[in-house]
């Protein structure tokens, strides 16, 4: 049973509670698909806002309690919107020693984003993350799934101009 009532969200259009509905419908009869359901969700709108986790309780037939419980356990939920691309920047000791704070500094001067935040045009959301695996390419930064080596404060900007 689909929810009669879509809540208001300046985030969700007609077009993505339309395909809520249909996440909610294929996976309503099987047990212990709340993981799935959300995240195909957070796929669709990017985050989980409250209104969302709600409506996703009514049309699983469960409790608010237990859709809140599953989506606040896993890292990989968010309550917050992410920005189009996300930027990933090492921060482990051999992109630390080449010059990665200042790479992080230029981007959050340019793009007005601190690290672990999204810009308000959700444009970017920059995350530090301790080793990205690439030591030889440091300091290192990955945009989406694009790695980015050697990556300097002087060119960090016209790399992320790029994307859109």
């Amino acid at each position: 049973m689909t929810p009669a009532f879509r809540p208001e969200h300046p985030d969700i259009d007609a077009a993505m509670w339309g395909q809520i509905d249909d996440i909610i419908a294929q996976n309503r009869s099987i047990a212990g698909s709340v993981i799935a359901v959300l995240r195909k969700c957070q796929d669709v709108v990017g985050y989980l806002p409250v209104e969302l986790m709600e409506y996703v309780a009514t049309g699983m037939n469960l409790s608010r309690s237990d859709v809140f419980g599953v989506a606040s356990f896993y890292a990989l939920f968010s309550f917050e919107p992410k920005g189009r691309h996300t930027v990933k920047v090492c921060t482990g000791t051999a992109c630390y020693v080449k010059g990665i704070k200042e790479v992080i500094a230029r981007i959050s001067n340019e793009f007005d984003i601190e690290e672990g935040g999204t810009s308000e045009d959700r444009r970017f959301s920059l995350e530090g993350v301790r080793c990205l695996g690439a030591c030889g390419l440091a300091p290192v930064m990955v945009v989406g799934s694009d790695t980015h080596g050697a990556v300097s404060s002087d060119k960090v900007v016209s790399i992320l101009k790029k994307y859109e």
